[in-house]
């Protein structure tokens, strides 16, 4: 269990932050912005949920929770010692990329195919759905990144590469079912 008794420990000024293994680096440390980002990521599906209900709402709350799973799986390194560690560390695992892929082909069997690319926009949800699928995919780009330094989870990269899918797809949804999606008109305002 967490506890937080005291928010400010002052043990970040100088710069550095801990991992989950308790290894001191840089706060720019390309681990650190991995983490970050996906943080970022889960305060953005935040501000969706505020415009969602009923099961996108609650697919949202899944996925807020497995961004704080995947946050955990991105703090620890040295995976080859997972079995050393005094607690089983979090990793993302196969079931919460599968359940991301059936959410997906779900949600996608209710759209027509597109036949244009879409701007991000439409209604609210739509547009923060947009946002939301852009900061995953920073996410997801300073993970692989990681991942050519360090032994990075591979199930992270891949829920991380579904997570963006399905905020698209939920997009669509969210824009009466792809029927108000912005679509792009090549050079248009030339």
């Amino acid at each position: 269990m967490v506890v937080l008794s005291k928010i400010y420990t002052k043990t970040g000024d100088a710069g550095e932050t801990a991992l989950g293994n308790g290894a001191r680096v840089a706060k720019h440390a390309t681990r650190v912005a991995a983490y970050g980002t996906v943080d970022e990521t889960n305060a953005t599906v935040g501000l969706a949920r505020l415009h969602a209900a009923g099961e996108t709402d609650a697919a949202l709350a899944r996925i807020q929770n497995d961004l704080f799973d995947l946050g955990a799986d991105l703090c620890r390194p040295d995976m080859e010692r997972d079995a050393e560690a005094p607690y089983p560390p979090l990793r993302v695992i196969e079931s919460q990329v599968g359940r991301l892929e059936a959410e997906i082909d779900a949600m996608n069997a209710r759209l027509e195919p597109l036949r244009s690319f879409i701007l991000p926009g439409g209604s609210v949800l739509a547009a923060q759905m947009h946002l939301c699928r852009t900061i995953c995919r920073r996410a997801e780009r300073l993970t692989v990144e990681l991942a050519t330094m360090e032994a990075v989870n591979p199930e992270a990269v891949k829920y991380l590469n579904r997570l963006s899918d399905w905020f698209f797809v939920a997009g669509r949804i969210a824009n009466d079912d792809g029927r108000a999606d912005v679509l792009w008109v090549p050079g248009l305002t030339r």
